[in-house]
């Protein structure tokens, strides 16, 4: 492998890992002042766990021998030294550790379903125990040699296509908040209008910095692929996620009379998220209709929570799951060579639905029983009057704004 694409693996890990503290102030600022330092501690904590978890044995975990295989041997390589000792073992270690990024982020992005209400210990026990039932196995299946990767050879139609995990990281972790939000219940006072983000400056540093790592997220793989594709990559993830802002902000000016700068930071996550499994395999005009599609259904999804009365305080269902699901499907109609108007049939988007509902049910069945064990044994939940005190203070004895008073 040449010494460019080794520079550009290295270069997508570190965007990569650099969208997990992205999360971090996106989340933190959306939140009420009282909560930004719980909401930011459970991104940095599961870049923490999730990263140590990954190193000892969720790498092994994320490839499979064959697709009956529910997930890799854990133990095969404990701690990665075989992998390290090998012929290959620099460029190895590089993959592996580009891998680990997507399980952080994926994790940590389920955090934001349960703002302002979660106990710091129970979420860590969350946290690993989700990554290791769901993502690590759900890795597997979709590039890891499992089930989900080998679909179309066994139903002898198209390949699913999920180049940087609309399934494995959007759908899995929309999933799994949906999950959680239902465990966890409401908010003291909980309706529309209940919080309003307590540091927009805050929330729009966030969601740059995840549009500036996003281009790792979805081209890094590229690095092993001698860059083959990373032109068509990098139009698509700057297409559809300016689109998707523009519908975003749309939607809002006829809604609600106003355009938001919230709402275009939300409208650009929820284009990265769409094109995110598409960026490889559709041409941009396409990319730049997903991208549309994407931000108009997003910005009405969130209203959802208030109609069918479940609590995700910062909208991971709204623009993950549904973001997720919409930029897998499409890839039904409008991938290249093989999506129904683009020269193919119904085969792609059979396997498109598959997959993504598949690793939905089994991700919410998980995470709704994980996360109803720990509340019913050590709590998962604050006590209400820390919540209306302030979790930051009661929790982790900080304050996001502490002034000297003279």
């Amino acid at each position: 492998m040449d010494t460019g694409s080794i520079a550009w693996g290295l270069t997508a890990t570190a965007l990569v890992l650099f969208m997990t503290p992205g999360v971090a102030f996106f989340y933190g600022g959306l939140v009420k002042a009282k909560s930004v330092i719980s909401m930011m501690m459970m991104s940095f904590g599961a870049l923490g766990l999730i990263s140590v978890l990954w190193i000892l044995y969720g790498f092994n975990m994320s490839a499979v021998g064959s697709p009956t295989q529910f997930a890799g041997n854990p133990f095969s390589d404990f701690g990665l030294g075989q992998l390290a000792m090998g012929e290959t073992g620099s460029i190895d270690l590089l993959g592996a550790t580009y891998g680990a990024t997507f399980a952080i982020i994926t994790v940590a992005l389920i955090s934001g379903a349960v703002a302002d209400r979660a106990k710091f210990g129970s979420w860590m026990i969350f946290a690993g125990v989700w990554a290791t039932l769901v993502y690590f196995p759900v890795a597997a299946w979709v590039w890891g040699g499992g089930w989900i990767m080998k679909l179309g050879e066994t139903l002898s139609l198209p390949g699913v296509i999920d180049y940087a995990g609309g399934t494995a990281v959007h759908i899995n972790a929309g999933a799994a908040a949906l999950a959680l939000a239902l465990v966890l219940g409401k908010r003291v006072g909980f309706q529309k209008g209940i919080t309003k983000p307590h540091n927009v400056p805050l929330v729009l540093i966030g969601a740059s910095i995840l549009w500036f790592g996003w281009f790792g997220f979805n081209a890094g793989a590229e690095w092993l692929n001698g860059l083959a594709n990373v032109g068509i990559i990098v139009v698509n993830t700057l297409g559809a996620t300016a689109a998707a802002i523009l519908a975003w902000m749309l939607v809002e000016k006829f809604k609600d009379g106003k355009a938001t700068s919230v709402g275009a930071a939300s409208g650009a996550v929820a284009g990265l998220v769409a094109i995110t499994p598409a960026c490889a395999n559709l041409e941009p005009g396409w990319a730049l209709l997903l991208g549309a599609v994407a931000g108009a259904v997003c910005a009405l999804a969130v209203e959802l929570k208030f109609k069918l009365g479940f609590d995700d305080s910062l909208d991971v269902v709204g623009i993950h799951l549904v973001g997720g699901i919409i930029g897998t499907l499409y890839l039904g109609f409008f991938a290249i060579g093989t999506g129904l108007f683009t020269g193919g049939g119904l085969g792609q988007l059979a396997v498109q639905a598959i997959a993504a509902f598949s690793v939905l049910v089994y991700s919410f069945v998980i995470a709704y029983l994980l996360g109803l064990a720990i509340e019913k044994t050590i709590g998962f939940r604050i006590k209400n009057e820390d919540e209306l005190a302030g979790i930051d203070t009661s929790v982790h004895g900080e304050e996001g704004y502490a002034l000297e008073r003279v």
